[in-house]
């Protein structure tokens, strides 16, 4: 299996989501990691009309995140992924809207992946496409 591919697996699977709260108070994150705990969470689930209610919505993005929730998995893949907990490893603020946070999943957990989360009109979101484009190994530790 090719790296990349690997890395859509991982993605996909913390697109499932680990929870899926309703309501006006869980469409917004209050911070940072609100949003990519949201993010990811909803991803994990397989809930990626609720994951995009915590991206940044651009075309490039959009078309990642597509892409991501057409992949194929085994029922035992995307039970793993349901059940997987999110693990912060490092969150780095650049500054005052924008932080890096390293990250893996419980059911792949020595994958580790990180994620660029803006603040854009007064709301915390994530940069999906950061996933994809950024340096491996950055930010780790």
């Amino acid at each position: 299996m090719t790296k990349q591919l690997l890395l859509f697996i991982t993605v996909w699977g913390l697109l499932v989501g680990v929870s899926c709260n309703s309501g006006s108070s869980q469409d917004e994150a209050d911070s940072d990691l609100d949003a990519a705990r949201n993010f990811l969470e909803a991803s994990l689930k397989g809930r990626y009309d609720r994951a995009a209610d915590f991206m940044l919505r651009d075309s490039i993005n959009n078309q990642q995140l597509d892409a991501v929730s057409r992949i194929q998995l085994s029922s035992e893949e995307r039970q793993g992924l349901w059940d997987a907990s999110i693990h912060i490893h490092n969150r780095q603020l650049l500054n005052d809207s924008t932080s890096i946070i390293v990250y893996s999943n419980s059911f792949h957990k020595d994958n580790r992946d990180t994620l660029k989360v803006v603040r854009k009109d007064g709301k915390w979101l994530v940069d999906f496409k950061y996933l994809f484009e950024s340096k491996e190994g950055a930010f780790e530790n």
